[in-house]
């Protein structure tokens, strides 16, 4: 399987997963001309394309869904609830829904949608498997729940948020309420808890970790990689390969 980020945090979010024959993306809340652009320059083939799965509503997520599914004739597939939520914002395309907790298969690969704890209605992680192979994408959650933690031990690679450093939100210019709800269990998790969560339920078949949704104003990547890998240094096990997935670019594909 490969991987990318094809761009990650509050001005938007996607995320490409493939193996052989087929690949889905994982949200798209860039413009079509972003998504194409950066898929492009990664030698990464639209034709591959089977769906666009959409975890919320929440406009970093599906910002440029509408234009990039009927210029593409991408099939969009969200729960029922996230479409209603989302005010019917595709037009001309028909839109598939799933139910969390039940794998949908696209040709040769199998997409897991999960329920999370996020402030959106259905708000959904995705595990995407092909073969005994398999890719967790955990970003826009607030706390550890069973399903979280479920995926987390079944990776082998993870775009995992880590959205914010405590000391840079406690801090920084935001008003209180904000503070209060990026930091609550239906918020964000920070790059100390995306730390402790991979040093608590990571197995050693995880090797790929993208720290993902960092935050423009409470974060840097040094500080989430500094502190992911300060945490994460203290089990001698796990052997991982931390990158940063950009607010601004692609990620390089990574290879399972």
């Amino acid at each position: 399987m490969k991987m990318a980020s094809i761009a990650s945090g509050s001005n938007g979010n996607c995320y490409y997963v493939e193996n052989d024959d087929d690949a889905v993306l994982i949200d798209a809340g860039v413009s079509t001309k972003q998504i194409v652009g950066r898929m492009a320059r990664l030698g990464l083939s639209l034709s591959k394309l089977r769906g666009v799965f959409i975890s919320h509503e929440h406009t970093d997520h599906i910002r440029g869904i509408d234009v990039f599914s009927r210029k593409h004739a991408v099939p969009v597939f969200m729960t029922q609830k996230t479409h209603a939520s989302s005010g019917c914002f595709i037009k001309d395309n028909p839109v598939s829904f799933f139910s969390p907790g039940k794998p949908v298969q696209m040709g040769s690969i199998r997409v897991h949608p999960f329920l999370k704890s996020h402030d959106a209605i259905e708000p959904c992680g995705f595990s995407v498997s092909s073969g005994s192979s398999r890719v967790a994408v955990l970003t826009d959650v607030g706390l550890h729940c069973e399903n979280v933690i479920e995926h987390i031990r079944n990776a082998d690679a993870l775009f995992l948020e880590s959205n914010y450093d405590d000391q840079m939100l406690k801090t920084g210019p935001y008003p209180v309420h904000l503070k209060k709800r990026i930091a609550s269990d239906r918020g964000h998790l920070s790059n100390t808890q995306a730390g402790m969560i991979t040093l608590e339920y990571a197995t050693t078949r995880l090797k790929h970790v993208f720290l993902s949704h960092l935050s423009a104003n409470n974060n840097t990547p040094e500080l989430a990689l500094a502190t992911f890998r300060r945490i994460t240094n203290e089990r001698s096990d796990l052997k991982l390969e931390v990158r940063i997935a950009s607010r601004e670019k692609e990620s390089p594909v990574v290879c399972l």
